[in-house]
């Protein structure tokens, strides 16, 4: 199982290392404006990827390239002496492209910026196409509207309910507004003739 704290750990090793390495011990003049940014270890410790900057034209950035190229194997060989791990992880450079992404993020958002003042500019001056709030008027009152009795504006429409075991049209058929049972026979009468029996 691999442990990838561990091959954190490493990976920010191998930078400081390196780093170190490229500063006092690498004799080369190709390599005076390279700056180790960050490393990443496979989890299983074997490959290692050094990200690296270069302060310069793209024909110096080629040339540190070839530099660090050749000067692998003296990095490689401090790396597994400064570390002292049973696998001395192999070493591949790679110029890291986070500086130049920054620019040109930061050249977006300026571009984002303007464009927000050039809208702000805009609007300070603009009026509206039509009304500022087209769903309220002045004119409008907030009291009930005038064609509405008061009485009856904040009431609920009378539902009729129907009577127990007759539908409301069935009730309305056999004789309105008594209460009567499934059969159709007065409720007060069913009362009557269970006190006689």
């Amino acid at each position: 199982m691999a442990d990838s704290a561990r091959a954190r750990r490493l990976a920010k090793r191998i930078v400081a290392i390196v780093a170190t390495e490229l500063q006092h011990q690498v004799k080369d003049p190709r390599l005076a404006l390279v700056t180790v940014t960050a490393a990443t270890v496979t989890p299983d410790l074997r490959e290692a990827t050094v990200f690296y900057t270069v302060y310069g034209s793209d024909e110096e950035v080629q040339e540190t390239a070839q530099a660090l190229a050749s000067a692998t194997g003296v990095l490689r060989s401090a790396v597994g002496q400064q570390t002292g791990i049973k696998f001395t992880p192999t070493l591949a450079f790679r110029l890291d492209t986070v500086p130049e992404n920054a620019h040109r993020i930061e050249d977006l958002l300026a571009a984002a910026r303007a464009a927000d003042a050039e809208v702000a500019e805009r609007a300070a001056g603009a009026s509206y196409a039509g009304d500022p709030d087209p769903y309220r008027r002045a004119d409008e009152d907030e009291e009930q509207p005038q064609d509405v009795p008061a009485a009856t504006a904040g009431a609920v429409p009378a539902v009729p309910t129907p009577v127990s075991g007759v539908s409301v049209g069935h009730a309305a058929d056999i004789g309105g507004e008594d209460a009567v049972d499934r059969f159709g026979e007065p409720i007060e009468t069913q009362a009557a003739s269970s006190d006689r029996a």
